[in-house]
């Protein structure tokens, strides 16, 4: 397995971005992925939301402060494959903000996060990882369509850093239909647990069209999911 690349030796990411490294100065590492090739990258989804301040949400238990810059995340671990488009903005003007460092983690197929020891995935590092965003706002990952869990929708965490400050920290999520056209597939469809909708997610007042993401493709073919993350910088 290809070792993932941090911003620089003995530097957090957030240092290095303070330092003035962009997107073309971090290396992406290349894994394994998950055995198939994510979709192709396409044109955002008539009817993304417009330029506004994306609802914050929590953050979360299993959040690990890394320094893993890698864009493909699946690492070979089973699942639907998902390309993720995340555009981040000034919500004030609308801008694209280069630089801005897109951290994402999420869990696998199963409901199971990497690099937690109740888990059982301690030292693990699969399906997180952070992007640099391009001069127009953008940072893409290779990963895979989560799981759901225990009260909780499927849903992937990210946090946004401008200038190495903390910017934006939220959740993303998708509708109730795609949702259960994943659950019905493999590996997926082997839970004995029912997917989550929406309505009973622990924290489902926190979802809204600013934090769903836009998404087209299928289970065969895997999917895009396109996102505008409208920060205060």
């Amino acid at each position: 397995m290809p070792e993932r690349t941090s911003a620089r030796p003995g530097t957090s990411r957030r240092a290095a971005l303070g330092a003035g490294l962009t997107a073309a100065g971090l290396a992406a590492c290349t894994g394994p992925g998950n055995g198939g090739a994510a979709p192709k990258s396409g044109p955002a989804p008539v009817g993304a939301p417009p330029c506004v301040l994306t609802p914050e949400g929590t953050e979360g238990p299993y959040y690990l402060d890394l320094d893993l810059v890698c864009q493909d995340l699946a690492e070979g671990r089973p699942g639907v494959p998902l390309a993720l488009h995340t555009t981040v903005v000034d919500a004030a003007t609308c801008e694209p903000l280069p630089d801005a460092s897109v951290d994402v983690w999420h869990a696998d197929a199963t409901g199971v996060y990497s690099g937690i020891r109740s888990a059982g995935t301690e030292g693990e590092r699969f399906l997180r990882g952070v992007q640099v965003t391009d001069e127009e706002g953008t940072a893409e990952f290779a990963t895979l369509y989560p799981g759901w869990y225990d009260r909780r929708t499927v849903h992937i965490h990210v946090k946004v850093h401008v200038a190495g400050n903390a910017v934006h920290t939220g959740q993303l999520y998708f509708d109730d239909e795609t949702n259960a056209l994943v659950a019905a597939a493999d590996p997926y469809a082997g839970r004995e647990d029912p997917v989550v909708v929406n309505a009973d997610d622990m924290f489902s007042g926190t979802i809204g069209p600013e934090n769903t993401l836009q998404v087209t493709g299928s289970p065969e073919e895997g999917y895009q999911a396109d996102i505008v993350l409208g920060v205060r910088a």
